[in-house]
């Protein structure tokens, strides 16, 4: 199997330089890596990096997801116009374990409905919900027509585990597609992760994964 285009490579660390992501994009693209994921302030310049040679997503309200919804709605907005073709957004993970369910509800519709036509992962930080939150949080995402449910930023524990990706492959029911991200580090969690359904892999270990 061809890992390389089942991989979203992370570059979203705070620390990093634009040197750093020169170098990075420059080899994900030897490499023939599907995307890179930036913040929205390198969306413009990873976008000239890439060339067309890999798709740029932008995150979006990351890592905690606790912007309002106008303001991850200009985030996603501002991100497309700057040439990203795919959106990683954080849901309000603590507005729905508030039981704050329609303004969650309406968020993800909100931001649905303006960003037809691209790519659109919403991130659900699976690692603080309950079994009965991630299954409402797929239902919520399907709702709002967007195409990935995303298991975790990276930045909490333990990001992707088996049972999570087997739960949300399962809620899904073909509706939505789902995105292994968080600890993963090795070629043989990558394949067991498309093993059990993940159609993404997003990871910031990928040259180690591809070596």
């Amino acid at each position: 199997m061809d890992i390389a285009k089942f991989i979203d490579h992370s570059i979203l660390k705070p620390q990093t330089t634009e040197k750093d992501l020169e170098e990075q994009i420059k080899r994900c693209i030897g490499l023939k890596v599907y995307a890179v994921c930036v913040h929205p302030y390198w969306v413009k310049r990873a976008v000239e990096l890439a060339g067309g040679g890999l798709v740029v997503c932008a995150v979006v309200s990351f890592p905690f997801g606790m912007d309002t919804k106008e303001q991850k709605l200009f985030q996603c907005l501002e991100s497309l116009e700057r040439g990203a073709k795919e959106l990683d957004i954080v849901m309000n993970f603590s507005a729905l374990k508030s039981g704050h369910l329609p303004y969650v509800r309406e968020e993800l519709l909100a931001i649905g409905r303006n960003t037809e036509g691209f790519v659109r992962k919403v991130i659900i930080e699976s690692g603080y919900l309950n079994e009965e939150e991630k299954k409402l949080a797929v239902e919520l995402i399907a709702e709002s027509g967007m195409e990935f449910v995303k298991t975790s930023t990276g930045f909490s524990f333990p990001g992707a585990t088996e049972e999570d990706v087997k739960l949300l492959y399962s809620a899904s029911k073909g509706r939505l597609k789902v995105k292994a991200s968080g600890g993963i580090r090795t070629k043989e969690q990558a394949l067991r992760f498309l093993s059990l359904g993940a159609e993404r892999i997003g990871t910031s270990a990928t040259f180690d994964i591809l070596s």
